[in-house]
């Protein structure tokens, strides 16, 4: 099968999957019918935002160790008149740079997780009300 066929075949399944019905409920219920259907708890997720703040906490600590030492180091170098001092010191601003710019990735993918689950669940709350408010005036138009 040439992949454009194929890729039209997996792309006609999907969308047969993701199909959206707005003009009736399932047999098995729906609609507002209870509990929330929306629900963001995917434990892959939730295992990604832990392990980026778990990397957040460890890099704040352990990877700011050396940056004291390195700096004494090439303040020490460029002071005994070392060429070396400056490139200690162009390692010790690379580091701290990248250091910062990974920290940064960490709290926002951790962050971001948080958010976005707290986003949903909100989401959620207010379909709920809306649906919740369309009922009870299609009752009352009976």
């Amino acid at each position: 099968m040439a992949f454009e066929q194929e890729w039209a075949a997996m792309r006609a399944a999907a969308s047969e999957r993701s199909a959206v019905r707005l003009n009736s409920v399932p047999a098995e219920g729906g609609g507002g019918g209870g509990g929330y259907d929306l629900v963001v708890n995917r434990d892959d997720l939730g295992a990604i935002g832990n392990d980026a703040y778990d990397l957040l906490g460890r890099m704040g600590k352990e990877g700011d160790i050396a940056r004291a030492a390195t700096f004494d180091a090439a303040t020490a170098l460029t002071n005994g008149n070392f060429a070396s001092g400056a490139a200690v010191l162009k390692v010790h601003d690379f580091w701290q740079t990248h250091l910062r710019t990974l920290l940064d990735s960490c709290a926002q993918i951790s962050n971001h997780l948080d958010y976005s689950k707290a986003r949903h669940a909100a989401d959620e709350k207010k379909i709920e009300g809306a649906l919740t408010q369309i009922s009870v005036l299609t009752d009352d138009m009976k």
